[in-house]
C-alpha cells in the first residue's frame, strides 16, 4: 500500500465495516465490564479484563480498514455510549482522545506494522483511567458526579476505600500486560486474516 492510498476517504462499504466492529467492541466491552464494574473492589480490574477481550477486534477492524478514520469512530461512539451509560464524562473524552491518538500512531505505519498496531491499540485501552484517575485527583467530584448518576452511597464509599495510591500505575501496567496477551493470542488466532490483510511485523 503506497502512501496516497492511505489518504483516501472511507466508502460505504468501510463505514459498515467500521459499524460492525464498533458493535463488536461494544459487545466485548460490556462482557467484560459485566464481570467486574458492579463490584465497587473487582471493578479496578475492568480496564485490563477489556484490553484483554478486545485486542483481536480492534486489530482486524485495522487490517479490514486500513486507512485513518476508524479508531475515531470506535473511539468517539464508544465514549457517546459509556456517557448515556452513566459511566463518568472523562472516560468518554478519553475514548475521543485516545482514538485520535490510536489513528496517528497506527497510521505512522501506513496501518500494516503490527507494532505500531498494537501500540495504537495499548494506548486506545487507556481510555478507563480517564475515569479512574478521578479517584486521586478529585475525588469528592468524582464521587458527586457516579452519585448523581444513580450509584449507590455504599459502592463509592466502598470503592473509595478501596483505591490506594500504588493502584493507578498498576491498573496501568495490567492494562499494557493484558493488551499485548490479547494482540498476541488474537494474532495466532487470526493469522490467516491478518495475513490476507497485509499487516507485517
Amino acid at each position: 500500500m503506497n502512501h496516497k492510498s492511505i489518504k483516501k476517504s472511507l466508502t460505504v462499504k468501510d463505514l459498515v465495516t467500521c459499524g460492525i466492529f464498533t458493535a463488536l467492541f461494544f459487545v466485548f466491552t460490556m462482557v467484560g465490564g459485566m464481570f467486574f464494574a458492579p463490584n465497587p473492589i473487582l471493578t479496578f480490574l475492568m480496564p485490563s479484563a477489556l484490553a484483554l477481550l478486545t485486542g483481536p477486534i480492534y486489530l482486524l477492524l485495522l487490517g479490514k480498514v486500513p486507512k485513518h478514520g476508524p479508531t475515531i469512530i470506535l473511539g468517539t461512539i464508544m465514549g457517546f455510549m459509556i456517557f448515556i451509560t452513566g459511566m463518568y464524562w472523562m472516560w468518554a473524552v478519553f475514548y475521543i482522545l485516545l482514538g485520535i491518538a490510536a489513528d496517528l500512531i497506527a497510521g505512522a505505519g501506513r496501518f500494516k506494522s503490527n507494532k505500531l498496531n498494537i501500540l495504537s491499540f495499548l494506548i486506545f485501552s487507556m481510555n478507563p483511567i480517564g475515569s479512574y484517575m478521578m479517584l486521586w485527583i478529585n475525588r469528592e467530584s468524582y464521587f458527586s458526579y457516579m452519585l448523581g448518576k444513580g450509584t449507590e452511597q455504599s459502592y463509592v464509599e466502598i470503592m473509595g476505600a478501596t483505591a490506594q495510591g500504588w493502584m493507578l500505575p498498576a491498573m496501568i501496567i495490567s492494562i499494557i500486560i493484558c493488551g499485548l496477551i490479547s494482540c498476541l493470542v488474537g494474532k495466532k488466532l487470526l493469522k490467516k486474516q491478518f495475513k490476507k490483510a497485509g499487516m507485517i511485523a
